[in-house]
């Protein structure tokens, strides 16, 4: 009975490492390997997002041409009949070619588009580095599942190999069956760890489609080092930096300019306007006997003023200037923003290099040298199993942890240099 215990607790582990062979074999077929430089090249050329935003400029170059315009002219005539036929009085026609002028009002609108052109141009600079930025984490996150995955997997074979020392050890009558069960439902539950890992993994590679824009309809497996090379910043000097570079806040200059020249605009359509026309008139010869007239020409110009009352209500202007202070709280708002942002994301940054050299220091190194110790002494029986999984779940605690903050430290490096308006970023 023992035997047949043993035979079919092998055959279920050699079946559970069969179908893990198979899933990771069809898992691996399904990627092409991306390095990081060509993933945000397909990132700036395909991202549809960014298409839509650069069609802001366009439209602020159509819009610029349109300022551009001159008021059209226009062109009247009018034919007149002095009931000729009965009265003999004659006819005339009139042909008359006006404009309204409208002073300063063309350039205001001309120097209101450009603006709005650069402040476009801005926001689009600013869209750039928020999508550069959030298209490195996906890769990052992407780059993280990857070597969690790796964790996953050197516990499941591990813990399978132990599962199959145990039954061999349960057959020949070393080790009671409790703890054969215990390693068998151990290898289980690695081996479950590792279908979730995989979905998390896959996914992760995923979304990587959403930022490339998915014209190849490929899924990419993408190379590169998890952990940044670590940096050395000084804060004044990150500070200066973002205040010069930072593309959200030049946006928000320009915004102050738009609102000044929109309040030009404002006053120039206050002003007024006046139309001048020239007139032609050709009149036919009066015949009545009463009163004949020869047939004569003649030149009219006329000039119309309208008279603009409506100026006296100010509220136009009014809000014109207040949006025009209101884009000027808002820049100095983003200026306390932007300084305060930068000492919050290098502090952070800090914290995590330095939980990243701990690890690197001992934490990891020691995690596994505890780990192995306890699965040599177990197989000389000087311990006990769960004091070998204890340890195990330890130093798998202690990877995780580690990647996790290697992910982290590079997260707040990319959110350090996208506050300071830099970017080096390598993986």
């Amino acid at each position: 009975m023992i035997n047949k215990s043993a035979g079919w607790l092998m055959i279920r582990v050699a079946m559970a490492l069969y179908i893990y062979i198979c899933v990771c074999a069809s898992a691996s077929a399904q990627f092409s390997t991306l390095a990081y430089r060509t993933y945000m090249d397909k990132v700036v050329e395909n991202n549809r997002g960014y298409a839509a935003e650069k069609l802001n400029v366009s439209v602020s170059d159509a819009e610029l041409a349109a300022a551009k315009v001159f008021n059209d002219p226009s062109l009247s005539v009018e034919y007149a009949n002095n009931d000729d036929s009965r009265m003999k009085m004659g006819q005339s026609v009139a042909v008359e070619l006006g404009k309204t002028f409208s002073l300063g009002k063309r350039g205001a609108n001309i120097e209101l588009a450009r603006s709005q052109k650069a402040l476009d141009a801005a926001l689009l600079e600013d869209y750039f580095h928020s999508l550069r930025a959030e298209a490195s984490l996906a890769w990052l996150e992407a780059l993280k599942q990857a070597e969690l995955y790796k964790v996953k997997e050197n516990t499941y074979e591990q813990i399978r190999r132990l599962a199959e020392a145990d039954s061999i050890k349960y057959s020949l009558g070393e080790i009671g069956e409790i703890d054969a069960i215990q390693t068998k439902l151990e290898a289980s539950m690695a081996y479950n760890d590792i279908l979730q890992a995989s979905a998390e993994l896959h996914n992760s590679f995923a979304a990587l489609e959403l930022w490339t824009g998915g014209g190849d309809n490929a899924l990419y497996r993408p190379s590169g080092e998890l952990h940044a090379s670590p940096r050395a910043f000084d804060l004044g000097w990150l500070q200066q930096t973002a205040l010069d570079n930072r593309a959200d806040l030049a946006a928000a200059l320009k915004n102050v300019d738009v609102a000044r020249k929109a309040l030009t605009v404002t006053r120039r359509d206050r002003r007024t306007d006046f139309d001048l026309a020239l007139g032609y008139n050709y009149n036919t010869e009066v015949k009545n006997s009463i009163a004949p007239a020869p047939r004569f020409s003649g030149l009219t110009v006329s000039v119309g003023i309208p008279l603009r009352l409506s100026n006296v209500n100010k509220g136009a202007v009014r809000a014109a200037e207040l949006r025009m202070k209101q884009a000027e709280f808002n820049y100095e708002q983003a200026e306390l923003e932007v300084l305060n942002s930068v000492a919050r994301n290098l502090r952070t940054y800090t914290s995590f290099e330095e939980q990243a050299r701990r690890y690197d220091n001992g934490l990891l190194k020691d995690a596994q040298t505890v780990m192995e110790g306890k699965i040599y002494s177990y197989n000389r029986g000087e311990t006990t199993l769960l004091e070998v999984l204890d340890a195990r779940r330890t130093y798998d605690d202690v990877r995780t942890g580690y990647i996790e903050t290697l992910c982290n430290a590079t997260a707040a490096l990319i959110a350090l240099e996208r506050s300071v308006g830099l970017w080096d970023i390598e993986f």
